[in-house]
């Protein structure tokens, strides 16, 4: 998502060894943050402030596991601080499987009887839609508690959030579960991800520009472009798209 090899082209050694979007902006000047509460990053943020929110040694909100929500704690002083250009990039465990059941805190299960269990086919369809659809409202409120830290530091910051899934699940389709089939044969569940853009009121997103492009087809590879232009970077390394991610005022 972060790399200047496309889809097509990537590959994952030479990746590691070459700069990617993250390194291009923090060589630019911009404060790059990552926190993680997944599966890390994968050597994408070896070269910039890399946090690990898997732990209460850093996470605040933990019980079964550490909480996304978690990721949220002191980034206001963070951002207090130094107010010059900032990227924070929040890792989610989001709705991982096979234990849909465990990515949401037990008042978030708002739709039950939910799969308890990561041996999904023990569960019928139902439990286990009903499991993943509360990880998904535990992400809208983690979301929410995002854009409220972003609205509140509207008078310092041209304040705008990008959230995009980097892969979808299957649940129980014709027999097929989680993610990882080979591209070419994986379902549309799995290929077919979520993306939302934000802006707030002092934003340099056009949001009118943006939503204009919202029916077109994206894909990840739209992302690098997207980050270099909001944050006004000229370089020759913009990838050939055939339309932007996301529209921005200049």
């Amino acid at each position: 998502m972060f790399s200047y090899q496309t889809k097509d082209e990537f590959n994952v050694e030479s990746a590691i060894n070459e700069e990617n979007v993250l390194d291009t902006l923090s060589k630019s000047g911009v404060d790059v943050l990552w926190r993680d509460n997944n599966s890390s990053s994968k050597h994408v943020a070896d070269r910039v402030t890399y946090e690990d929110f898997r732990t209460p040694e850093l996470n605040p909100v933990c019980d079964e596991e550490c909480r996304d929500v978690g990721m949220i704690d002191g980034l206001q002083e963070y951002l207090d601080g130094d107010q010059g250009d900032k990227l924070i990039v929040l890792h989610q465990m989001g709705s991982h499987g096979p234990a849909y059941y465990l990515r949401y805190p037990e008042e978030f299960e708002r739709f039950s009887p939910a799969c308890k269990t990561k041996e999904l086919s023990e569960c019928s369809q139902e439990e286990l839609i009903n499991a993943y659809d509360n990880s998904i409202l535990y992400t809208d409120y983690f979301l929410d508690q995002v854009i409220d830290l972003l609205e509140n530091n509207r008078h310092h910051y041209e304040a705008s959030m990008i959230y995009i899934g980097d892969h979808g699940e299957s649940l129980g389709e014709n027999g097929v579960y989680l993610h990882g089939l080979p591209y070419m044969l994986a379902p549309k569940s799995q290929t077919s991800v979520p993306m939302i853009v934000w802006g707030g009121t002092t934003t340099d997103l056009n949001m009118q520009g943006t939503e204009a492009l919202k029916d077109l087809p994206h894909s990840h590879d739209g992302l690098t472009n997207a980050l270099l232009s909001l944050f006004e970077i000229e370089t020759d390394t913009y990838l050939e798209m055939p339309h932007p991610m996301i529209a921005v005022f200049h």
